[in-house]
């Protein structure tokens, strides 16, 4: 298990991850979900022994902090792959396995590459690969060595959104055949939730909150946190136990509430009532900007079964699922 107490990093005294602490079970995949900045890679290479830390980072209690990157027993995996161009992709995969001499490497290639879905790939070279076959042979090559934890370092985000999507459920599949423990740092909120077990979401080198990601996106930390997640807006004050009410549901007067795009639908006789500012249709359904009276502008969603325009008054109901109650309220939105 990997076990991080108290871990900082920074540069000329400027801190870039601040007091870290989180622990990893084995046979779990950990993403690190957060904006460009904000320390998530620098976690990632304090981990792999890439970057000087302080506080205590260990693997089954064993303190790794003399212990140089190359006998951590982990494997990292960049966002380019980085593979060998001049080898073919059996060489790329068997590499390490051939520096360490051992037995059965053609054999244990095959078996990575029948994993990463590659049969028959071994003489092929990567330029004439595909971008997600690129990101597959180098996943093979960080697997071939059965690093006891594996790091990804973006792993898809060099590729197209379509291919993305597709190759992050791939990824989960695959780290899931394996067994592997890995974390992972993303920016991209579905690759997180496709890929990983649980989710840890920094801000300004800060962990603010982790934990399963169904926990972690049903009660975010805070209002940032919720944004950030994807939530629309956060509602605070009256408007937040207006929406409340109408959800059937109660909260502290303090609460702020999260509101997912599609958290306000609608229909006929809803508890609440507004009138449409702005509207995009979608092949699925209409997606508003309403004022709703006495809570402000929300998002909200509607049928194609009716024309909406501008100006037009419509009934609201809730669904108390896609919401979330914050503990305090720290900004207005």
């Amino acid at each position: 298990m990997l076990s991080l107490s108290d871990v900082s990093v920074a540069y000329d005294g400027v801190p870039a991850v601040r007091g870290v602490s989180l622990d990893l079970p084995d046979g779990q995949v950990l993403a690190v979900l957060g904006p460009s900045g904000c320390g998530k890679s620098t976690l990632l290479r304090a981990v792999a022994g890439l970057e000087p830390s302080t506080g205590t980072i260990a693997w089954d209690g064993t303190d790794l902090g003399r212990v140089p990157t190359h006998k951590r027993g982990f494997a990292l995996m960049f966002q380019d792959g980085q593979l060998f161009g001049h080898l073919t992709v059996g060489r790329n995969v068997g590499y390490a396995l051939r520096l360490r001499r051992t037995p059965g490497t053609a054999q244990r290639v095959e078996e990575l590459l029948e994993l990463v879905g590659l049969q028959g790939y071994a003489d092929r070279l990567p330029a004439t690969l595909s971008g997600g076959e690129r990101q597959r042979v180098a996943l093979a090559r960080a697997l071939a060595v059965q690093p006891r934890l594996l790091l990804l370092d973006e792993p898809l985000s060099a590729l197209d959104a379509g291919l993305r999507e597709r190759l992050a459920g791939d990824l989960r599949d695959i780290l899931r055949r394996a067994g592997t423990t890995a974390l992972m740092v993303t920016h991209d909120h579905d690759e997180a939730f496709t890929v990983a077990d649980r989710l840890a979401v920094m801000q300004d080198g800060h962990l603010v909150q982790e934990g399963e990601i169904e926990a972690v996106w049903r009660a975010p930390a805070d209002t940032s946190t919720a944004l950030f997640l994807g939530y629309a807006r956060v509602l605070e004050g009256a408007a937040a136990q207006r929406v409340l009410s109408a959800a059937g549901l109660a909260g502290p007067p303090t609460a702020a509430v999260a509101v997912r795009r599609s958290a306000l639908q609608v229909g006929p006789d809803g508890p609440l009532v507004g009138v449409v500012r702005t509207l995009r249709a979608t092949p699925e359904q209409q997606r508003l900007v309403v004022d709703v009276d006495a809570v402000g502008e929300c998002d909200a969603v509607a049928g194609l079964d009716r024309r909406l325009g501008p100006g037009d008054r419509v009934s609201l109901r809730v669904d108390a699922t896609r919401l979330a109650v914050l503990p305090a309220a720290k900004t207005v939105h």
